[in-house]
């Protein structure tokens, strides 16, 4: 007899990885904001020194991300989980003593690489829990951790900063990655490694990107790219508007947004395919670029950042969606790092190219562009995965 209730997806595994990947990206979040100044504070270093000890953790990143996908399929995404959660807390250690812009630079790149590695395995444990029938959804209820840490996850470190010091925001630091890591024992004891399908993978450009994933790890590094002008540059913009407060409720409205409509949104692209909701929002990101390049009170940032959480907001967990949704569920690990390549280039490559464009055509026209990127994504995706039947017809209930 065919069993029509939706599959569980709620379950202590399923809390412990989402916990585990909330608190990886709130340590990212935790620093990311606050190493350039520190490094300059710290060690007398340029503006450009600063920059490069916040940017050498995605640099890092990016170099794992080309072998981290083969290594997590080819090694077990549970044992490099385990290690890479192990390294990313000895990293955060390591600040502790980097008495020097060397070597804090060298911690930066460290924490980097193992980052990539101990994110990406999270990400594809927890795919294996999730039923496919509910991937969207659960992709979803998984991506709210990334945007609750981008949220709060600054405004604590300043509010740490303005109230004590560097040395207590990297013990606040180090206590979040040991409850992470506790959380990753707890899977690791509860979950075992899928059993391996066919002949071991070989290591070649395949493995470094799954051709699978390419469309939309392509579209994606077009729409990082166009949302790392709003990460990047939104409190300077906020200055030069005199928006602050706006700003700072940007990523709230942000976040609430988001997470009102998440489960809904997932339950439409299993049920409806990924087009509906992949169309839903380029439209609302292109909106919330559109209303930055003309905003000039507090109310309309806010409201960008309700368009963003809709938007972006909305095409980050579908992607990783896609992206697992197109490969073989040995593959997780490979669809990840593929994905997070392309999206990590997106931001990693964002600010310095907009950099140039901000001092010679101010904000408004900066974001106006980035509206059109937006529409050449849309453009690209309709020409590429727009066309794949899991696109047009989404997943039926499991029976």
């Amino acid at each position: 007899m065919n069993n029509t209730e939706e599959p569980k997806l709620l379950s202590p595994t399923f809390v412990m990885g989402w916990i585990a990947n909330f608190l990886q990206f709130l340590v990212f979040y935790f620093l990311i904001t606050t190493m350039a100044l520190y490094a300059i504070k710290e060690f007398q270093a340029s503006e450009t020194m600063g920059g490069l000890a916040s940017s050498a953790f995605v640099i890092g990143a990016v170099f794992s991300r080309l072998v981290s996908g083969y290594i997590i399929d080819r090694v077990g995404r549970r044992r490099i989980m385990l290690i890479g959660v192990v390294a990313t807390t000895i990293a955060c250690a390591l600040y502790f003593f980097a008495d020097s812009l060397e070597l804090l630079i060298a911690v930066r790149l460290f924490h980097g690489l193992s980052y990539a590695f101990a994110g990406t395995a999270i990400m594809a444990m927890v795919q294996e829990i999730i039923p496919a029938a509910r991937r969207s959804e659960g992709t979803g209820y998984l991506a709210l951790g990334t945007t609750v840490s981008a949220a709060i996850g600054p405004a604590i470190a300043l509010f740490v900063l303005g109230s004590f010091d560097y040395n207590t925001l990297f013990w606040v630091v180090m206590v979040t990655s040991l409850i992470g890591l506790g959380a990753v024992i707890f899977m690791y004891l509860k979950t075992s490694e899928p059993a391996a399908e066919g002949e071991p993978v070989k290591f070649s450009f395949r493995s470094i990107i799954t051709p699978a994933v390419l469309p939309i790890g392509l579209f994606m590094l077009l729409v990082a790219f166009a949302y790392s002008g709003v990460i990047a540059y939104l409190n300077a913009y906020a200055e030069d508007r005199d928006v602050l407060a706006g700003a700072g409720l940007f990523f709230i409205a942000y976040s609430i947004a988001m997470f009102l409509m998440r489960s809904f949104l997932g339950k439409l692209q299993d049920r409806r395919g990924d087009n509906i909701v992949v169309f839903f929002g380029l439209i609302f990101f292109a909106l919330a670029l559109l209303v930055l390049s003309f905003a000039q009170q507090n109310w309309q940032v806010v409201v960008a950042g309700v368009f963003a959480g809709l938007g972006y907001g909305t095409l980050m967990p579908a992607a990783q969606s896609i992206a697992v949704g197109v490969v073989d569920r040995t593959q997780f690990g490979s669809a990840f790092s593929t994905l997070f390549l392309f999206v990590d280039l997106g931001f990693g490559i964002g600010p310095i190219l907009l950099g140039g464009i901000l001092s010679a055509i101010g904000f408004g026209s900066m974001y106006l562009i980035l509206a059109g990127v937006v529409v050449l994504a849309a453009l690209f995706y309709l020409l590429t995965h727009a066309q794949h039947p899991r696109a047009k017809q989404g997943f039926l209930p499991e029976v």
